[in-house]
């Protein structure tokens, strides 16, 4: 009951009511916008080819919600928002001044937020045009053979359509996802790809059991299931767990009083990356699908195999992964400047001296919890995948779309939580609302 009552006071608290009100419209918005195609094709054909080929192209068509496979004007989704962030990411371990902006506050973010937007349009014309003339190309792989002709009438008039659709849509996908985070609950983006994968889950299990038709074995939904709860747990743990590095503060007197000396804790997650990771090894290993169309040498056979969803694609999908926890959490986490602040906030951790040591302490800590949180992403989106090929799933709803899916979830729990506990209202779990910020020490 105290769940209940904490969702009944949603609605006591306007500004809350209307942020939820505001993100919810434009989750709507996008979810129309899927179902509106661009000139000149045919998207009943594009539906054949997409649940023919799966692989990539079925991944992509669930991170988009359906959108390819509608060939929507938002068929390009958020992948070149992802791309143009990671862009931005590495050029930001190369260039100083990229460096510089970030260290400038609130005015260099949103310079280096202004440069990913121009990234985003850019890599949008050209995937877009890419999409284009991969959409001509197979009316003469497939048509007339398989399926129909997906475009009717090819030439540059078509792509010049597609381009200034498609980018057009991307860039709407882009200022809907900012204003829903600026005025909704949560990243808007995160929340676009969450509702992009609860869209499909629905068709998967209807087309599962169509599929299986007489032949659906309670046996093997158990285990599934089993399998699946299994991991949402998994997930919520890893998401919660914590590392608390215990504190000091120095005793200080400034006139008759003397401030300081209490303990408090300088808490670390076990995921520090979060979502990103798999966010952006997904785009990753879409992009030779890209560059295969541009005639570029050996794409073409690497996106066949990476299509094939083999051991191969598993195992690059793993090592990116891997690498780009690493990568973030060095990006996004500096030692070096916590370890400044709490010298500055004379603070310090029991037995490790302020300044270098106290950084290298840290840096050993944020290391062992990345090996452990890196392994944990790897394998909560790579064993799902593997049982659902195991039990012939006909969907795509695996282990990336989970973790993506629980923890957008979390995420916007612990801000509807905020915003109740700040206007002290209990949170959505009553009394024990605390629980939700994380973990004890791990």
């Amino acid at each position: 009951m105290a769940v209940f009552g904490g969702f009944s006071n949603i609605t006591k608290v306007p500004e809350l009511r209307r942020r939820i009100v505001f993100s919810l419209v434009v989750l709507a918005i996008y979810r129309v916008g899927v179902f509106i195609t661009i000139p000149g094709v045919d998207r009943s054909v594009m539906q054949q080819v997409v649940s023919h080929q799966g692989g990539l192209l079925g991944m992509f068509n669930m991170f988009s919600g359906g959108a390819l496979a509608q060939l929507s004007i938002f068929a390009l989704g958020i992948t070149p928002y992802i791309t143009s962030s990671i862009i931005m990411q590495v050029l930001g371990m190369v260039s100083k001044n990229i460096e510089e902006l970030r260290k400038e506050g609130e005015a260099g973010r949103r310079k280096l937020e202004q440069w990913t937007r121009y990234g985003t349009i850019v890599l949008s014309c050209v995937q877009s045009f890419t999409l284009a003339s991969w959409l001509e190309g197979l009316n003469s792989e497939m048509g007339g053979a398989q399926f129909a002709d997906v475009v009717s009438e090819p030439g540059w008039g078509f792509r010049f359509i597609t381009m200034v659709t498609l980018t057009t849509g991307t860039a709407l996908i882009m200022w809907m996802g900012e204003q829903a985070t600026d005025r909704g609950i949560g990243n808007g983006m995160s929340l676009i790809i969450f509702s992009s994968i609860v869209s499909g889950i629905p068709g998967g299990v209807t087309n599962y059991f169509a599929a299986h038709q007489g032949d659906v074995q309670p046996l093997t939904l158990l285990i599934v299931l089993a399998i699946f709860l299994a991991c949402i747990a998994v997930v919520v743990f890893f998401e919660r767990a914590q590392r608390r590095i215990p504190i000091q503060y120095a005793r200080r007197q400034v006139g008759r009083r003397i401030y300081g000396g209490q303990s408090a804790h300088l808490p670390l997650k076990v995921n520090m990356a979060s979502m990103i990771p798999p966010i952006f090894a997904s785009s990753l290993l879409m992009f030779p699908a890209t560059l295969s169309n541009m005639n570029i040498p050996f794409m073409a056979k690497l996106s066949a195999t990476l299509n094939r969803g083999d051991w191969v694609f598993n195992t690059l999908f793993a090592g990116l992964i891997i690498f780009f926890a690493f990568f973030y959490t060095s990006v996004t986490f500096q030692p070096v400047d916590v370890a400044d602040n709490l010298k500055k906030q004379q603070a310090n951790i029991p037995g490790i001296r302020p300044g270098r040591q106290t950084a290298e302490y840290i840096d050993g800590v944020v290391s062992r919890l990345t090996v452990v949180g890196a392994l944990y992403v790897a394998a909560i989106c790579i064993v799902p995948s593997l049982v659902a090929q195991a039990f012939r799933m006909p969907f795509q709803f695996g282990g990336t779309s989970l973790m993506i899916v629980v923890g957008v979830a979390l995420e916007t729990v612990n801000q509807i939580e905020a915003h109740l506990i700040t206007r002290s209202y209990e949170g959505l779990t009553g009394p024990r609302a605390t629980r939700l910020t994380g973990r004890g020490p791990a």
